[in-house]
């Protein structure tokens, strides 16, 4: 099975999409992206130094911009964007990538909300100095406890041996001389600390911005940060997107879905690097690919073919005069009592539960609709995005009152 990443910032380096650019078609696609940001990805691309691609309001348009350039030649069709079967995820802001590749929004959408996402959350770091650590190594417990006690947030969760501290300078230098034990500090290239507290003005704004957007469902898996499900209606993905701005990113909890659902490689649009690498140490086994240049492309086209070609549909490419509702994770599904066929379900009604050693997952069926065929049975285990019930969708014309019977 076949993962597409996007990673967040950090990842960016002076001059990294010029080799992009030496060609005329990514060239184009880059000062379009670039108009509708209303920033000159151009020249920070090729020739803005570190200090000034670090800049929050610079950095994330600069990733979003060139995870498309990358994913839009891999997919040239947006109904195929990250195509095939498989899995797609984002880290932190590359979870905007990953919801244009999967179609949830379109890929101008994306760029006006990271514009106005990078915009607020510097705004939001400029009202008081703040950064992030990550803390390489050290036991896990310890490392939590110690970040508790200087106040600090575990802003990334990035897999074994990996956690990222954010939070005021102060607070960051107190760290420095205080560090859990066995554990490396590395000041990361960012200029706030993301993922908390401090972010909420920022989620305020996007969350007007986003009730103006248009959402569709994702074609193919797409994990959230917030806990590593599979999220299948669009508008809960866009609101978590924004929610995740002030809240913990757990990509630890989207490797170990990508585990559970049997990920054989695992391809990283550019700047890549930093997720090809926490996969070497998280996912033994899986076959890593870091797409940077152009000239990768065959080769990138030949990976997503060994790995995704072969894999059975899930279903969600299925005609869109069904609608499947679908596992968000791995457990035991326990059915809703009363959800029979021909049962007419409102929108959002719960039909079930996923339990696992970690959490209970309620499962709703975001349109509704008449249940045609349950395809597993009660205390079945499933994985992630596998189908659980397929539904006819409801026609507008049924009244409320007949949806409620």
């Amino acid at each position: 099975m076949l993962a597409i990443v996007a990673p967040g910032q950090g990842a960016q380096t002076p001059g990294f999409l010029k080799p992009w650019l030496t060609e005329s078609s990514f060239a184009d696609r880059l000062t379009w992206l670039s108009a509708v940001a209303g920033l000159d990805l151009v020249h920070y691309g090729t020739e803005a130094d570190a200090e000034t691609i670090r800049d929050t309001a610079v950095a994330q348009p600069l990733l979003v911009a060139a995870g498309l350039l990358a994913s839009l030649e891999l997919f040239p069709h947006p109904a195929d964007a990250f195509g095939f079967t498989g899995v797609a995820a984002g880290h932190s802001v590359g979870e905007l990538t990953a919801a244009a590749g999967v179609g949830v929004i379109r890929a101008e959408q994306a760029m006006v909300l990271v514009r106005e996402r990078g915009r607020a959350m510097a705004e939001a770091s400029a009202a008081r100095p703040t950064s992030m650590t990550a803390v390489l190594r050290g036991e896990p417990e310890e490392v939590l406890a110690t970040l508790e006690r200087h106040g600090l947030t575990a802003a990334n969760h990035n897999g074994t041996g990996q956690v990222v501290a954010a939070g005021t300078t102060e607070q960051l230098a107190a760290l420095a001389a205080d560090p859990p034990k066995g554990a490396r500090l590395v000041p990361l290239s960012v200029a706030g600390a993301f993922h908390t507290v401090h972010m909420a003005p920022a989620v305020a704004h996007l969350e007007k911005l986003s009730k103006a957007i248009t959402t569709y469902d994702p074609r193919i898996r797409l994990l959230s940060n917030a806990d590593g499900q599979v999220v299948q209606h669009g508008r809960e993905v866009l609101d978590r997107i924004v929610r995740q701005v002030a809240n913990p990113v757990r990509w630890d909890l989207c490797l170990q879905t990508m585990a559970d659902l049997g990920v054989t490689g695992l391809l990283e649009v550019p700047p890549a690097g930093t997720l090809t690498g926490i996969a070497k140490r998280n996912l033994k086994g899986v076959e890593v690919f870091a797409l940077n240049t152009p000239d990768q492309i065959p080769d990138a086209l030949d990976f997503v073919r060994k790995h995704g070609a072969d894999q059975v549909s899930n279903g969600q490419h299925a005609n869109p005069t069904w609608r499947l509702v679908v596992a968000p994770g791995k457990g035991e599904f326990v059915r809703t009592e009363g959800v029979d066929v021909d049962e007419v379900l409102p929108p959002a009604a719960t039909v079930g539960t996923v339990a696992n050693l970690r959490e209970e997952i309620p499962v709703s069926a975001p349109h509704g609709g008449v249940v045609v065929e349950w395809l597993v049975e009660d205390g079945d285990p499933v994985s992630p995005g596998q189908p659980l019930l397929r539904l006819h969708p409801v026609v507008e014309t049924v009244s409320a009152a007949e949806v409620n019977r």
